[in-house]
């Protein structure tokens, strides 16, 4: 009987030719496999630029102090990640179609382990903005991959239970970030060698051996897959999904911090064209027969529309709320780094603990799961609000458990069906296209929920104090998931 690492180091049968033939390789077993250990690979390979994307939030006060960044550093510390991420998301995944996708998950996360050290060694603020856009393009490069994967190397069960997975896992890995950065920042294990910088290097140092595992592990358990036909790199729809999204996302990070000059007012004005002009491309290309960045038939599945409809504004909400909570309990509360991330360790239970009840609750209630989810974290929210406003500032880990823990709770009954629901009719040769999309959307609205949520309560800490700034926030999250409840109401009822 032949073994899954036999089966993962050959590449799937082509069963069409081009002008340029090729000779018919066949094997045994013509599909590729994604077992338990090569599951586990792609997953660790998704928490990666995640957790990477939060664990600086309780990281940021030790960087200032260390490298007297200052507030636009700072930003862009966490703007820059963002931006080259959620830029590249998509033509990482084209090139995965192209090129193969584990060909490009070990280039992507060899780059993200080489750039985790230069962010880890950097002797100043400004080389560490560098390789974080860096990093964040490997991020780019490495986790469209991962949904392109299992997309094409599952089926059936395994295929829903692996979407469940990878849900949670992007659930956890969001609020895992925060907790690991506040412990690792407190420990300062590598303190003999750093000094007093140790705590916030050890947030990108940690990466390194993790990624050495991951790079031996894919090696061993993560098959090949790529697009039978697959497309050339839109450059046109690249460059104009680029300026799109940087249009929209560098002002609105950076703007408060560099006091709104007038270039922010002038790219935001700039955003509407832009987005027009790439729409237009796309769709003149897709009339055309050829195969655009972003196919406007692709938008046109009623499952990936409705569902990517819930993930905006789920995102967002998410967002914003890690980094203002972040900051509130550290500035507001007086709260250490380990303190602060593990007041969110109720959050990340309840949210796995949902996660793993969500695929027998799916197949019972349908997409009403995620209805249920948006309500019991609406309740979350606002016990959350009302326990900062009437608890302020005696708070700590019991008066924040209930609040946080009904929020998670929530969350891990939406995040992963929403995944499965976005990709369900996706074909399986625009799997990466499909994969890069729906992370694209994702990152995009957790950078555009830091820049919004950010700045809102940012600007009320003046004026209002921190209890009013952050029980402001809280309630305008609250209405962002009102309307995913109200979105939920038009998901197909089952899920394929």
């Amino acid at each position: 009987m032949r073994t899954i690492v036999d089966v993962v180091s050959e590449s799937p049968v082509r069963t069409q030719t081009s002008a340029i033939s090729t000779p018919v390789v066949r094997h045994d077993h013509p599909t590729p496999v994604l077992g338990s250990l090569g599951l586990f690979t792609v997953l660790l390979g998704a928490a990666l630029p995640l957790i990477d994307f939060f664990i600086v939030n309780v990281a940021l006060p030790t960087i200032d102090k260390d490298l007297a960044a200052g507030p636009a550093l700072l930003e862009l510390v966490v703007a820059g990640y963002g931006l080259a991420y959620a830029v590249l998301l998509v033509l990482g995944g084209r090139l995965g179609d192209m090129a193969g996708r584990r060909r490009l998950f070990l280039a992507g996360m060899t780059a993200f382990g080489l750039t985790s050290l230069a962010c880890g060694l950097a002797p100043d603020a400004w080389t560490l903005v560098g390789a974080r856009v860096a990093q964040g393009a490997s991020a780019a490069l490495m986790l469209p991959q991962v949904l392109a994967t299992i997309q094409a190397a599952t089926a059936g069960h395994r295929r829903a239970r692996a979407m469940s997975l990878y849900g949670a896992t992007a659930g956890l890995s969001m609020v895992a970030g925060q907790i690991v950065g506040g412990v690792l920042v407190a420990a300062a294990p590598l303190s003999s060698v750093f000094g007093e910088s140790a705590g916030w290097r050890s947030v990108f140092l940690v990466n390194v051996p993790v990624v050495a595992v991951g790079l031996m592990l894919a090696a061993r358990a993560v098959p090949e897959t790529r697009s039978d036909r697959p497309a050339p790199v839109d450059v046109p729809g690249t460059l104009l999904l680029g300026a799109s999204l940087m249009t929209l996302l560098a002002p609105l990070t950076e703007g408060r911090a560099a006091g709104w000059p007038a270039w922010t007012w002038i790219s935001l004005a700039l955003f509407p064209f832009a987005a027009f002009a790439f729409y237009r491309v796309e769709q003149r290309a897709d009339r055309r027969g050829q195969i655009p960045l972003i196919p406007p038939s692709l938008l046109r599945l009623d499952s990936l529309r409705r569902g990517l409809a819930l993930v905006l504004p789920f995102s967002l909400g998410f967002g914003g709320f890690m980094f203002v909570i972040a900051v509130s309990l550290q500035q507001g509360l007086q709260m250490g780094p380990a303190a602060a991330g593990l007041s969110l360790a109720p959050m990340a239970a309840a949210f796995f603990v949902a996660s793993l009840a969500g695929p027998r609750l799916v197949r019972r209630f349908g997409t009403r799961v995620v209805t249920a989810g948006g309500l019991i974290q609406g309740v979350g929210v606002a016990v959350l609000a009302l326990t900062v406003w009437s608890g302020w500032p005696d708070l700590g880990l019991l008066q924040l458990l209930p609040g946080v823990a009904l929020a998670g709770f929530g969350q891990g009954l939406q995040l992963p069906v929403l995944f499965r629901i976005v990709l369900s009719d996706v074909p399986t040769e625009r799997a990466g296209v499909g994969g890069g999309v729906m992370t694209t959307t994702q990152q995009a609205a957790l950078t555009l929920g830091v820049a919004t949520l950010g700045t809102l309560f940012l600007a009320l800490v003046p004026g209002s104090g921190m209890r009013d700034a952050l029980a402001v926030t809280l309630l305008v999250q609250l209405a962002a998931v009102a309307l995913t409840v109200l979105l939920s109401l038009r998901l197909p009822r089952t899920v394929a």
